[in-house]
């Protein structure tokens, strides 16, 4: 077998073409050669893309951005974050010689939007960060005419960049609080949990970060396999641009629970479902994480009154998944509901009802015997009667070195913690405020097979809102996080859950050379 080996420089490139421009320091000079690598150092990223969907069409919406980035060792003195609107303009500075010379050019035919990209003037940025890493801050908007958001961060605000996007709207369809996290681009999304029912109105936000056209793909499945879509293929996503993407202009079908899957022929964008209600109310359904055996939906709301259940398995290989709650006491099997059957490429539902029963709840998905991997979001609705609100909890990554939870206050958030395979212990970390006060950092212990709700004690003189850092202190048993964001108004339980990934802060780079032979295989 042919060995080959990759020097430092192009092993950090390869990387950086994944997860954005690492820092690069030379090995110590000093150390031993013996031949044998050295283990990978983790070293900070140098820039962070996110992306934020078009907030709402509402007139009555009140949109908030939050930008936050946890202080990194290892970073640089320079750099900041910026969040501009996604049109056909070119996101660049404002001034420079080379834009107000293309600013100045006709735009010929129509070729994807690339030479219009390249000419129209930059629009001003929503939101700078520029100050200091370890506070937040926001941007405000109203109305609905607000453009979905192209973001780049830099230098010392690159690694772990986390921004949320909480929108508040007072009435009509998808009434109530609607939150996501801006997202990097990527190539593939799967979204169990959206509908194309007739009380449902859900849209899928498609994002191009880059200066080319993107080409995506929309597939639709439901109970009984993939629905038949009209306009799915080929959907172009002009630079720097954002398209909506109404699920009902693509089939014609009526279900109640479907799986989309957004496929990227070309290019790369960010994908958000924004699923709005006639009498439920609305939130975004951020993607799954990636199809796996196993998989864990982390915070499901311990008052929730009912919890839908929406997996799907690509391919044409059923799944039988045995379903517990990760609860404060360890993992229970609901009764009732001890297992479900995912037949190969087909979308299955089960309502587990109040499942979480007043205490703190994940649910847990593991083979009962063969793996097959699956996706799986889950739907949950609070209060009673006309006073409803609904929101979702998707199948999350695990926290990894560290994750953040962004727009927080006081009163309105819950942090929920789960180590279903064993204990663990996590730092969480309370950011100074938007507008001031003092971090705090407290450890806490997750016992294995448990969800815990921490209650963070925020310091007195914390304003505005803050931020949430969770970093396990080993990685002996996987941790997942999400936060569950309050707002009631007026009797309506308005609520938001947002899970909490690894913020892929940090990236891989190996110290020497080392022996990358498993790539040729």
């Amino acid at each position: 077998m042919n060995r080959t080996t990759l020097s430092l420089i192009a092993g950090a490139t390869a990387l950086a073409a994944v997860t954005g421009f690492a820092v690069l320091t030379a090995p110590d000079p000093t150390a031993a050669d013996d031949g044998v690598a050295t283990a990978a150092a983790r070293l900070p990223v140098e820039r962070s893309s996110l992306l934020c969907p078009t907030p709402s069409s509402s007139d009555l919406a009140e949109t908030r951005y939050t930008s936050f980035t946890p202080v990194t060792k290892g970073t640089e003195n320079e750099g900041s974050a910026v969040l501009r609107p996604a049109t056909a303009g070119r996101p660049a500075e404002e001034g420079t010689e080379e834009n107000e010379k293309e600013s100045e050019k006709e735009s010929g035919e129509d070729d994807g939007g690339e030479e219009a990209a390249a000419s129209a003037k930059p629009e001003k940025p929503v939101l700078e960060h520029k100050k200091e890493p370890g506070k937040p801050v926001t941007a405000d908007t109203s109305g609905g005419e607000a453009p979905a958001l192209l973001g780049t961060a830099e230098g010392r605000f690159a690694p772990g960049w986390t921004v949320q996007q909480t929108t508040e709207v007072a009435a009509g369809t998808g009434r109530g609080l609607q939150g996501v996290t801006c997202t990097a681009p990527d190539t593939e999304f799967w979204f169990p949990g959206a509908s194309t029912a007739t009380e449902r109105t859900d849209y899928v936000h498609l994002t191009n970060p880059d200066g080319s056209a993107a080409v995506v793909d929309i597939e639709v499945y439901g109970k009984d396999g993939a629905l038949e879509t009209e306009v799915g293929e080929g959907i172009t996503v002009k630079p720097y641009s954002s398209e909506p993407v109404l699920l009902s202009t693509i089939t014609d079908e009526e279900q109640t629970d479907v799986t989309v899957h957004v496929v990227v022929r070309s290019g790369r964008v960010g994908a958000a479902v924004q699923a709005l209600d006639d009498s439920l109310g609305g939130d975004w359904l951020a993607a799954s994480a990636d199809p796996a055996g196993s998989l864990v939906l982390p915070g499901i709301p311990q008052d929730a009154t009912a919890v839908r259940l929406v997996v799907f398995t690509p391919g044409n290989v059923d799944a039988d998944l045995k379903v517990q709650l990760a609860s404060p006491s360890g993992l229970i099997t609901p009764a009732g509901n001890e297992t479900v059957h995912v037949k190969g490429g087909m979308t299955t539902a089960v309502d587990l009802g109040d499942v979480t029963r007043g205490e703190a709840g994940s649910l847990v998905l593991t083979p009962t015997d063969r793996s097959v991997p699956v996706v799986a979001a889950v739907r949950v609705l609070r209060g009673q009667g006309d006073d409803q609100e609904s929101a979702f909890v998707p199948a999350a990554r695990e926290v990894g070195l560290r994750a953040t939870s962004v727009d927080n206050t006081a009163e309105g958030s819950t942090l929920a913690v789960t180590a279903p395979e064993g204990a663990a212990k996590v730092r969480v970390t309370v950011s100074a405020g938007s507008e001031g006060g003092t971090p705090a950092t407290e450890t806490y212990t997750i016992k294995a097979g448990t969800t815990q709700n921490i209650e963070v004690p925020v310091p007195d003189d914390v304003e505005g809102t803050y931020a949430l850092t969770v970093e396990p202190e080993s990685d002996d048993a996987p941790v997942y996080a999400s936060r569950t964001l309050t707002a009631p108004d007026d009797g309506v339980p308005a609520f938001t859950v947002q899970t909490l990934p690894d913020d892929r802060g940090m990236v891989a780079v190996p110290h020497t050379e080392e022996d990358l032979s498993v790539l040729q295989r």
